[in-house]
């Protein structure tokens, strides 16, 4: 206890650098803990970024292709899916709900799909939240359009205004649908999912700007559906986990047409293992951090010591042991990492509550700002560990000093 209150009168004596030991330790826990939280997080909001969706049909491909394609809007794919084995397929028994999506549109950059009002009802991201509406409602007549939050808000759209279709994915399109004007009818709330970044209409509104049979006539009888020779692809829920494994077999032996059923869960997961180097590389930063920090530490003891000889060998004068001067050298380096992982998780937190917003409205990651997890605690235990060992290194030297210089420092 003695040596506990000498330690840290020690600590405040020398406060200048101290201080600045103490936010480097703190910056690098800070940092570690928050790349191991959002890396976590960052996992499980990917992998929920659709959510309730047993299987995702498309024209056969890869797996990570179609689901890259449906749900990220990132490439494309060659073939659709005729109407026909939609409306087979989505008749079969077990079946509880459908949605059909059409891609190939798009409007400055942001794409368009075209789908039915059971897409509002039906599609769930995170962990099987509904997709809610700041402002209007889900379309209900062919020329209504509903703007993800990040299209409403970078392109300043509001409710009423007017909005021309172009043709063609991306930021290059080569026709404007001029002659099919669409009103904005509603804005989604932020999900932080590409959901965000999509403009959706009536799937009869993509037959109608193409020329196809669609027509005022569906408009006036709400037919928002239309009878669109393919789509892109189309999502599925079922009654039970079992109906799921048979259709999804009997989709990939269908034989009309070559198609493909995919697990979205089963898919994400494997997109992620293949994203697993970036995790590595982030945990590997951080540690890197946090060892510069404790060398920093080791630099300013050293640094230290040879100028605290003259207090060293007053302590021994006064009946201090070899070992006692040991242990307060080792406590007073344990004592700042300490204080340095208390400070580190005080600024995590903070960042957590500062940031998690901007989280998820632009990368999508839902930051969960709870405890320490275990391994978190892991993580802070293995730094303090390695505090303790860097002491012993100024903390054996004071040893050998105490030993040889005795009273007879020069001035």
């Amino acid at each position: 206890m003695i040596l506990t209150k000498l330690a840290f009168k020690s600590l405040l004596n020398r406060r200048a650098s101290v201080v600045l030991t103490l936010f480097t330790i703190a910056v690098s826990v800070m940092l570690l803990l928050s790349i191991e939280r959002v890396r976590v997080d960052a996992k499980s909001s990917f992998s929920n970024t659709i959510s309730g969706t047993d299987l995702i049909v498309g024209a056969r491909t890869g797996d990570i292709q179609l689901l890259l394609s449906s749900v990220f809007r990132i490439g494309h794919t060659n073939n659709g899916v005729s109407w026909q084995s939609y409306k087979y397929i989505t008749s079969q028994r077990g079946v509880k709900w459908s949605i059909p999506i059409s891609l190939g549109d798009s409007h400055k950059g942001q794409a368009v799909l075209g789908t039915t009002p059971d897409y509002f009802t039906h599609y769930r991201f995170a962990k099987k939240q509904h997709l809610s509406f700041s402002a209007g409602n889900p379309f209900s007549t062919i020329h209504g359009v509903v703007l993800g939050n990040e299209v409403a808000t970078k392109l300043g759209y509001k409710l009423g205004d007017s909005i021309v279709i172009s043709h063609g994915m991306g930021n290059t399109s080569f026709h404007h649908h001029n002659d099919n004007p669409f009103e904005v009818v509603g804005i989604l709330n932020p999900t932080g999912t590409p959901v965000d970044k999509t403009l959706h209409i009536p799937l009869a509104a993509i037959d109608l700007i193409h020329g196809g049979n669609a027509s005022h006539e569906h408009d006036e009888h709400n037919n928002l559906t239309g009878h669109p020779k393919q789509v892109t692809a189309f999502l599925m829920g079922f009654d039970s986990p079992l109906y799921t494994l048979q259709i999804r077999r009997n989709i990939n032996q269908y034989k009309p047409e070559a198609l493909l059923a995919i697990m979205p869960t089963v898919t994400l997961k494997d997109l992620w293992e293949m994203l697993a180097i970036v995790e590595k590389i982030l945990l590997l930063f951080s540690f890197v951090v946090v060892l510069i920090s404790l060398l920093g530490m080791l630099t300013t003891l050293l640094a230290n010591l040879n100028q605290r000889r003259r207090e060293l060998a007053i302590l021994r004068s006064v009946g201090a042991r070899p070992w006692q001067l040991f242990t307060l050298i080792s406590m007073e380096s344990l004592l700042t990492t300490f204080l340095g992982c208390v400070l580190g998780c005080a600024l995590f937190y903070a960042t957590l509550l500062l940031g998690a917003d901007y989280l998820q409205s632009h990368a999508g990651i839902s930051v969960n700002i709870a405890m320490l997890s275990r391994y978190e605690l892991t993580l802070i235990g293995v730094i303090m560990a390695a505090g303790f060992i860097i002491g012993l290194i100024p903390a054996t030297r004071a040893y050998f000093y105490s030993l040889s210089d005795g009273m007879s420092i020069k001035t």
